[in-house]
């Protein structure tokens, strides 16, 4: 049996990252991926999403415009956009491969415990003195008649061709951006939404907005409302309802959330602590295993299951084990956006969870609109502010065709805990741009 300093269990963007650290080491490491190298980001997820949202986002704007200085909205082209896309991302999983397999070994195969030290892959076992769990999440699975009918995000990702009708289930980031990307390229829009919200982690204000914009495109929203069943009629489908109804549609998409990747690992043969939300680890991300760890989405942490978070845990374990390191975690301010159109973003405090502190949260709304940038675009921006009692900003959420940029101007703001007067004596950044929608905000 061969045996390791580390075993490496996924090669996602928290795995990647540790994989690239701990390649300065000269330690003996496995690393065994049971789907695409590279995980869900670059393949599935964030990486194909903003290479799509370029020609979304210059097609919606042109058709804002279209009446005010362009002539002619533009019209999208799927079929081609997911050509080029394609030329551009199927390679990738096999590059990664090959970086990862020039410092590791490499298998290729679903893995599973045997005891604490020991791992099992393709009818192999294998030791490590660590073991590393990054094996990420995937696309909750619906437990209704008819599921295999169900498309999910990669299938989304893929698409050659664009459906007449499509129907999103959820109402999360996921069914926001695709939904978005689909009917901007031809496809009539329907969202079931099982409660009354949309996007709960973020500032309800501005999701309630974003649906109003979308519902103006034409995007349907059927709130309280879930699928039942799904059967084949022809070439279409039938969503039956649990309100007594029904809706027949050319495309299904399960985007009900990502559960973890942790089933067929058999956790127990270790006796690793978890849950439905993922494996438990504490603030130095280690399991209740003193020699295994998990970091990235598939862990039950309550923070975003983000890349820049996954790779900020795989630095943070790396300088652990690798350079000693003994503080606790400490996550610093942490932006997250939607590619929806307009952009949803926010980082630092949710104005939502302070609205009944005014003791010691000032929460102050900023109309974008007005400057040169926006009326150049009809943009109808809002940011709003959240200043505690010293007057710092702990927090911004932004909607507007450019918000993710914008929030992103404030998370060094708000995670170096620059003072107001500080910044404007250290920093001139560029007009007319975002100093020119929120002149004043730093004064």
């Amino acid at each position: 049996m061969k045996k390791y300093d580390y075993i490496i269990l996924g090669t996602g963007p928290a795995a990647y990252q540790f994989i690239k650290l701990l390649a300065t080491q000269h330690k003996s490491i496995l690393v065994i991926e049971s789907g695409l190298f590279g995980g869900t980001c670059p393949n599935v997820g964030c990486e194909p999403k903003i290479y799509l949202d370029g020609a979304v986002q210059a097609a919606l704007l042109s058709k804002r415009l279209e009446g005010h200085g362009i002539e002619q909205a533009a019209a999208m082209n799927w079929s081609q956009l997911m050509k080029e896309k394609k030329k551009r991302f199927t390679s990738w999983p096999d590059e990664t491969k090959e970086i990862i397999g020039k410092t590791c070994d490499v298998i290729s195969g679903s893995a599973h415990f045997i005891n604490r030290q020991t791992i099992a892959v393709n009818q192999k076992y294998f030791q490590g003195n660590k073991i590393i769990i990054a094996t990420g999440r995937r696309p909750h699975e619906l437990s209704i008649p008819g599921a295999k009918f169900l498309h999910d995000s990669s299938d989304v990702l893929s698409l050659n061709k664009v459906p007449e009708h499509a129907t999103f289930i959820g109402a999360g980031y996921v069914a926001m951006e695709l939904a978005t990307f689909l009917a901007a390229a031809g496809s009539q829009v329907t969202i079931l939404v099982r409660g009354e919200q949309v996007l709960r982690h973020f500032y309800q204000k501005y999701s309630s907005d974003l649906v109003n914009r979308m519902m103006q495109r034409g995007i349907q929203f059927r709130f309280a409302t879930e699928a039942t069943r799904i059967t084949q009629l022809s070439d279409k489908y039938v969503v039956e309802l649990n309100q007594d109804s029904s809706l027949v549609t050319d495309y299904v998409v399960n985007a009900s959330g990502r559960t973890p990747n942790i089933e067929k690992l058999d956790l127990s043969a270790a006796q690793i602590d978890y849950s439905s939300k993922g494996i438990d680890v504490d603030r130095h991300l280690q399991t209740n295993v003193k020699n295994i760890y998990a970091i990235g989405d598939v862990t039950s942490q309550d923070v975003p299951n983000l890349t820049t978070v996954a790779e900020f845990q795989a630095r943070y374990l790396f300088n652990s084990l690798e350079k000693g390191l003994s503080q606790p975690i400490d996550y610093p301010a942490i932006g997250t956006g939607v590619f929806a159109f307009p952009q949803l973003a926010q980082a630092g405090v949710n104005p939502d969870s302070v609205s009944e502190d005014r003791d010691n949260f000032e929460i102050v709304e900023y109309e974008l609109s007005q400057s040169s940038l926006y009326a150049g675009q009809r943009e109808q921006g809002l940011l709003t502010v959240v200043y505690d009692k010293a007057n710092y900003i702990v927090g911004v959420s932004e909607i507007s065709t450019s918000a993710v940029n914008d929030v992103n101007y404030f998370v060094p703001i708000i995670g170096l805990r620059i003072r107001k007067n500080e910044w404007h004596r250290n920093v001139l950044p560029i007009y007319p741009a975002l100093a020119d929608k929120i002149e004043g905000i730093l004064r």
